[in-house]
């Protein structure tokens, strides 16, 4: 355990389940008090109830009053991990609106409300982190998701436009930027590539992979162990960074 972090507290959107569950388990490692938020209030009372002193809060990110809401009933917090995210694909030409304006809010705007409302509290103590956790899709472009692909830049842009605002005080804002990752949106995007072409589960998994070069998914503890380690005080030089865990796909 880090005794520097036994007393602080993280707030975790997108916290019942894949990436954020596994982003709970490690600050609970280190002695972080959790707050788990998200749309669902069964997979958060799930996770909260396996860790210590946890707590399930229901918000909808892309919502400033729910934001307001669910934030003020959490308290006084530490650490802000923005983790929420939508992921659903379709030829740009056939975007809908909803479809575009629902992956714009979940992926940015959910970032910019719950970072905005951090801000204050956040500048008045002698330590603070907001992580954001983008993807690859933030960092190049990938084919039929491309209002995704929006949204994660634009949260790479937040992080490097908010870090500057916030570097002369002791809040760091970082992005972590995860390659494909065994989570149920995976699974999703598996099985629509499987419908859409008539192709084999192996297959589809070849196809996403075929620009790895450690030719294998990201796992959930691997992203978490990452955004742990930005929370650490030998952290506090490293900030205004997008750091991809992508098996070398973007290098």
């Amino acid at each position: 355990m880090n005794p520097s972090l036994k007393e602080k507290h993280a707030i975790i959107t997108g916290g019942g389940t894949g990436i954020g569950a596994a982003i709970a388990d490690a600050l609970t490692k280190l002695g972080v008090r959790v707050t788990l938020m998200g749309r669902r209030i069964e997979p958060l009372n799930e996770k909260a109830n396996e860790l210590l002193d946890a707590a399930a809060i229901t918000v909808d990110v892309a919502n400033e009053e729910s934001v307001k809401k669910a934030f003020d009933q959490a308290g006084d917090y530490d650490i802000l991990i923005n983790n929420a995210g939508f992921a659903e694909s379709a030829p740009a030409n056939r975007i809908s609106l909803e479809h575009w304006e629902k992956t714009i809010g979940v992926n940015l705007t959910g970032v910019f409300l719950c970072s905005k409302h951090a801000v204050d509290m956040l500048k008045k103590k002698d330590y603070g982190r907001i992580v954001n956790i983008a993807s690859t899709a933030g960092l190049t472009g990938y084919g039929y998701v491309s209002a995704y692909c929006a949204a994660k830049h634009g949260a790479i842009g937040f992080t490097k436009s908010l870090a500057k605002e916030m570097a002369r005080t002791s809040t760091t804002v970082n992005a972590v930027c995860p390659g494909y990752t065994e989570t149920a949106i995976l699974s999703d995007t598996i099985t629509n590539i499987m419908s859409k072409t008539g192709c084999t589960e192996l297959q589809a998994k070849d196809q996403l992979l075929a620009d790895n070069p450690q030719r294998k998914f990201i796992q959930p503890n691997e992203v978490a162990s990452m955004t742990a380690s930005l929370c650490l005080e030998a952290s506090q030089s490293i900030t205004g960074q997008a750091i991809a865990v992508d098996g070398g796909e973007t290098c």
